[in-house]
């Protein structure tokens, strides 16, 4: 299994209007689903920022970096799962070239 893992990064934003346990709810959601499939390299909890435009009339979210290592065909499942949660405003999932 370990052999065919890529790198990959993802980034998403939670509506900021959630409470702080909503919010830390989501988080642990994520990071045991990529647990699950793979393995955190790190979480990086950037917080509430700006956003650069506003989405559904939001003008801040709560963001979350988190690099891991998992099989080719998780990342489209992830982008799923966010996809079809509640508080999730945008996401990004991308590989990481090796260094």
């Amino acid at each position: 299994m370990a052999e065919s893992m890529n790198k990959y990064e993802t980034i998403f934003v939670i509506d900021s209007t959630k409470t702080e346990e909503e919010i830390t709810a989501l988080v642990e959601k994520f990071k045991s689903l990529i647990e699950k499939y793979g393995e955190i390299e790190s979480i990086d909890e950037w917080g509430k920022r700006r956003l650069a435009y506003p989405i559904n009339d939001l003008t801040e979210g709560y963001y979350v970096l988190v690099n891991f290592k998992a099989n080719p065909d998780f990342p489209t499942e992830l982008e799923r799962v966010y996809g079809i949660t509640d508080g999730i405003i945008r996401d990004i999932v991308v590989k990481r070239e090796e260094a």
